[in-house]
């Protein structure tokens, strides 16, 4: 019998592959309810009394902010309806991206917890049960609390600031960047590391919308003409994924001298691992010259990363001198 006095615990699903079943015309779709993901799971209610809810039934990759932050607004609801912690369940996808949103935004002390599966739910040996207890193990535990929002697939838990899916099929899909882990579950106990203390959460106004910010790729023989191209969509902010340590053509950083006048440009890395310098490299297009134009740089954020946090400060009213300067609070070194 489960002690009387156990936790509650609140769990949503958005959808995914942990939620997707055989269609007759063949491939897999999201057909599974919250509800239905919690009865596959022995276990799981000796861990914690749990409230279940289905907020959405989708791919990850037709999830939006929109869905993310009212995902968030659930889960401060029922940590304020005294949950010790909270699950959201959706495909891995944009798993990297919906995380670091919610972290950004989240002020609570009470663990917000990602996750999801890589194996749909009538394969053999389908991951979504398993990582659903230790997600639920992990929200649960009083050592996670202040942690933020987190990660937890294949008994590993990912900070959102540095998890990145490194594998599109592996059960071992995900990965945190220079191999900081949060912690692990093992043999049914959750071992976590010592975090440090958190960045404030950053509260939108009510009437905030998250604006067009684009991602721009850079590519061998890059002039510039796509960034111009995005710049005539008026966006709010562009991110800039360059070469190397935040690098760019010469034809390219004139463009972005341009777009600097229009709206915040981010450079970040599109390797992913090490982020941007800031004063190793002075050739034009450099990150050392595209500062001097008035780019700001990423730090070790990816540029999925970096897309949200601009989205969010742009949003917000901050304006470059802050958005910089929070680029710089949120990189984390490894």
């Amino acid at each position: 019998m489960p002690p009387a006095d156990r936790p509650v615990l609140a769990i949503a699903s958005l959808g995914g592959t942990i939620t997707m079943t055989p269609q007759a015309d063949g491939g897999i779709v999201p057909t599974l309810q919250a509800a239905d993901l919690v009865a596959a799971v022995p276990g799981l209610d000796v861990v914690a009394d749990l409230r279940a809810a289905t907020l959405a039934a989708r791919p990850s990759a037709s999830l939006t902010e929109t869905d993310v932050l009212q995902a968030v607004d659930w889960a401060r609801d029922e940590v304020d309806r005294g949950a010790v912690g909270a699950v959201i369940v959706q495909g891995t996808d944009t798993l990297e991206e919906t995380s670091f949103l919610a972290d950004c935004v989240w002020e609570h002390n009470q663990p917000l917890v990602f996750t999801g599966a890589m194996r749909g739910a009538a394969q053999a040996s389908a991951d979504g049960p398993g990582n659903l207890l230790a997600s639920a193990m992990v929200a649960a535990s009083p050592q996670a609390r202040g942690l933020g929002a987190v990660v937890v697939l294949d008994d590993v838990v990912h900070r959102a600031a540095l998890v990145h899916k490194a594998h599109t099929t592996a059960l071992s899909a995900f990965a945190s960047y220079g191999g900081q882990v949060a912690g692990r579950v093992v043999e049914g106990e959750v071992w976590l590391t010592p975090a440090g203390p958190r960045l404030p959460a950053r509260r939108l106004p009510v009437d905030a919308e998250l604006g067009f910010v684009p991602i721009c790729s850079t590519y061998l023989g890059d002039d510039g003409r796509v960034l111009r191209r995005l710049l005539a969509d008026d966006p709010a902010g562009i991110v800039i994924a360059g070469f190397g340590a935040g690098h760019v053509s010469e034809l390219m950083a004139e463009v972005v001298s341009a777009a600097v006048e229009r709206c915040p440009v981010v450079v970040a890395s599109r390797i992913g691992q090490g982020g941007t310098t800031r004063r190793t490299y002075g050739f034009s297009g450099s990150e050392i010259d595209l500062q001097r134009r008035g780019a700001i740089m990423a730090g070790t954020l990816d540029a999925v990363k970096s897309r949200v946090l601009l989205a969010l400060l742009v949003a917000a009213g901050v304006d470059n001198a802050g958005i910089a300067a929070e680029f710089g609070r949120r990189a984390v070194r490894y």
